[in-house]
């Protein structure tokens, strides 16, 4: 049984999610566009963020531990990213009603989307094997809607300050190219 670690370790590996796609998105690629229902029912495309900066955050469900972290992080934080321009928007596989209900129990000052037929947490690659729930997994996008950085590996705690501190050096390079 030399092997038994192996295998358990590509076993981890797959249902963690941690193995990455041979097509999965990549920095500079255009974020591919959607509409979901946002956490008050009404529709939300990813178009109407174009001309600002958009951090578009996945997370597998509403009122976990992690997830609660994350949210009420970013949270606190909002006023930094907004004096920044962008927009923070979550995503989870979670119900228009469980998104309610997680926005008003924690005060969240951002949209939620319910993607709870998966098509975006899929578009996105985000969703995990055999689970259906979605990789904490941050996009930001640029305001011409390129993907200027993914983060893969979120810390819940951390995401909303690395987020803001990410933002405020991508738009430092860009206005040096400017």
């Amino acid at each position: 049984m030399k092997f038994a670690p192996l295998v358990m370790m590509s076993l981890f590996s797959f249902l963690s999610g941690s193995a990455h796609a041979a097509t999965e998105l990549k920095v500079g690629d255009v974020a591919p566009g959607f509409s979901l229902k946002d956490d008050e029912g009404k529709d939300f495309s990813l178009d109407s963020r174009k001309g600002h900066w958009t951090v578009l955050y996945f997370y597998p469900k509403s009122e976990t531990p992690g997830c609660t972290k994350q949210a009420c992080a970013f949270r606190d934080s909002i006023g930094k990213i907004r004096a920044l321009g962008a927009e923070v928007i979550g995503v989870s596989v979670n119900s228009v009603a469980d998104q309610a209900e997680f926005k008003k129990n924690h005060h969240l000052n951002f949209p939620l989307l319910a993607d709870d037929k998966t098509k975006v947490t899929d578009l996105y690659g985000s969703k995990m094997p055999i689970l259906n729930m979605s990789k904490r997994w941050t996009f930001l996008l640029d305001p011409e809607l390129k993907i200027q950085a993914i983060d893969h590996d979120v810390d819940p705690v951390k995401d909303a300050d690395h987020v803001a501190s990410k933002l405020k050096d991508l738009q430092a390079a860009a206005g040096k190219k400017s």
